[in-house]
């Protein structure tokens, strides 16, 4: 991958975004992650106004912190960047509170998770809607387009994705050309969603660089009965293709209930 090429295509692609869509910048939710950190930076490159807004929640110490740090670091490096920390653990609290309970531990977990995306999704768009900012998402092409890893009209409810097309081993090859602090780029990647260390692989049960071998073999069209695979690769692909399926519904638009002409007449 030409890095420094595809750095600035990005760059350029956003700021024309923003100036045919007639915003003024960007809103970037900034988690302590590799992504976000990425995100924010290409957005801050483009010289228009960007917002960066922490909103923890029941977060771990060390995510805070980096978060904290990589807003720090742009914010020296490009005086256009400004932050806003929105303290949404008490919001989630008495929105959890007000919501009855759910026997199934499990399930409740998981629409608790997905419920921190939406109100971090609601936060962005207060101030884009404030400032008239674009909201920037953050996801990456095997997460966005491969397994759907993502909490629909949570973190997938963006104006744009200018990270969407990169798989994860390419977000961090432009990570380091960037310059992301040492802390996200040595950091296991996680989504931040649970109150606790597990990381995206601890809940996929997958590397990135497993999941993208399966989304290209998925891509190329190939069969994989022709190529010997491994006990793991069998495992990854299985992996891959159950969560595809899945998730299917967050990759596509809603589907329309077409009226029959005959029926409007």
């Amino acid at each position: 991958m030409q890095t420094e090429r595809v750095i600035e295509h990005i760059t350029a692609w956003l700021r024309a975004y923003a100036e045919r869509s007639g915003q003024q910048g960007f809103v970037v939710g900034v988690s302590g992650g590799i992504d976000s950190a990425v995100t924010s930076a290409l957005c801050a490159r483009t010289g228009l106004p960007t917002l960066c807004v922490e909103m923890p929640i029941h977060q771990a110490m060390n995510q805070v912190k980096r978060a904290q740090d990589h807003i720090a670091w742009l914010q020296e490096r490009d005086p256009n960047v400004r932050m806003e920390a929105v303290q949404l653990t008490p919001v989630f609290d008495q929105l959890v509170t007000a919501l009855p309970a759910f026997e199934d531990r499990s399930v409740m977990e998981l629409v608790l998770a997905n419920t921190r995306a939406r109100l971090r999704m609601t936060a962005l768009y207060y101030f884009a809607g404030l400032l008239r900012f674009l909201v920037a998402g953050t996801g990456n092409k095997v997460e966005d387009f491969g397994i759907g890893f993502f909490t629909k009209y949570g973190d997938g409810g963006v104006d744009l994705s200018p990270i969407a097309d990169l798989t994860k081993t390419e977000v961090y090859a432009v990570a380091r050309e960037l310059g992301i602090i040492d802390s996200i780029l040595q950091a296991k990647p996680t989504d931040g969603l649970w109150g606790d260390d597990r990381s995206d692989e601890d809940q996929i049960g997958a590397s990135y660089p497993e999941l993208e071998w399966a989304m290209a073999l998925r891509e190329n069209g190939t069969d994989p009965e022709t190529l010997g695979l491994t006990p793991r690769q069998l495992e990854v692909l299985a992996i891959y293709d159950r969560r595809n399926a899945a998730n299917a519904h967050k990759m596509t638009l809603p589907p329309v209930c077409v009226i029959p002409v005959e029926l409007k007449g």
